[in-house]
């Protein structure tokens, strides 16, 4: 589920002495004490998962830096994100971006400083490799569309630092193939319903349609069928 592992990510501008840490990670004491080394002057949660949320009171009590997430329930000694809203430290500005679908709380942040290209970190809601799961019970799969398409917009020819697996060289790139893939998953759900009935459950459309995958990841698939099946059954919107 968390490929190599949960990334977090250290920044600063050039000749910044103190800088922000994005994701503690878990309560891991090297690894915090590894985070920790350098003067940390803010901590950033992209959303609320144990395996980046974890350590932050532990980083929190070793620096003394106020950990910020939309959350409120993973806050200490700050306020909540508000998407929008731009932060400036460690000589960087960062912007932070309201991405939800894979949780309800998600968020991404673009970092810019002068003379530099901004890159976007992505949390969870795009990974390195493979796919995001929309996670139970908050993820919602038109919520994550939506935050593909913002993403597009923000990532085109930008670097892409997800939560896990490795850099996106190209972030517009790599979410027009999730945006393709969830909409490839979605027409086999949409097919298995015309064979299975509308009112088919979750475990019968996961044995429809992930037959082939391995028995370590079908909790994930289970989850993203629960999601395509609500969006499947959800009335449009219509305004007026």
């Amino acid at each position: 589920m968390t490929l190599e592992g949960t990334r977090s990510y250290v920044l600063r501008a050039p000749g910044a002495a103190r800088a922000v840490v994005v994701d503690p990670g878990p309560d891991d004491e090297a690894h915090l004490g590894a985070l920790a080394a350098a003067p940390v002057e803010l901590v950033l949660i992209t959303h609320r998962h144990a395996d980046h949320t974890a350590g932050s009171v532990r980083l929190r009590a070793l620096t003394g830096a106020p950990v910020r997430a939309a959350d409120p329930d993973h806050c200490h000694g700050a306020e909540p994100l508000r998407g929008g809203e731009v932060i400036e430290a460690a000589g960087l500005r960062i912007e932070v971006v309201a991405t939800p679908g894979h949780t309800a709380d998600s968020v991404s942040f673009v970092v810019l400083t002068d003379g530099t290209e901004p890159v976007v970190l992505t949390g969870d809601t795009v990974l390195g490799r493979g796919t995001t799961v929309i996670g139970e019970p908050d993820g919602s799969l038109g919520d994550y569309l939506a935050s593909l398409d913002t993403l597009e917009r923000l990532g085109e020819g930008r670097l892409g630092l997800p939560a896990h697996g490795p850099e996106i060289a190209g972030l517009g790139a790599a979410v027009r193939a999730y945006r393709a893939h969830r909409h490839e998953r979605l027409a086999q759900v949409r097919a298995a319903l015309d064979g299975l009935g509308p009112d088919a459950s979750v475990d019968d459309v996961v044995a429809n349609v992930y037959a082939d995958v391995a028995p370590s990841v079908l909790g994930a698939a289970r989850q993203s069928v629960a999601a395509q099946l609500a969006y499947l059954r959800t009335p449009p919107r219509t305004d007026g």
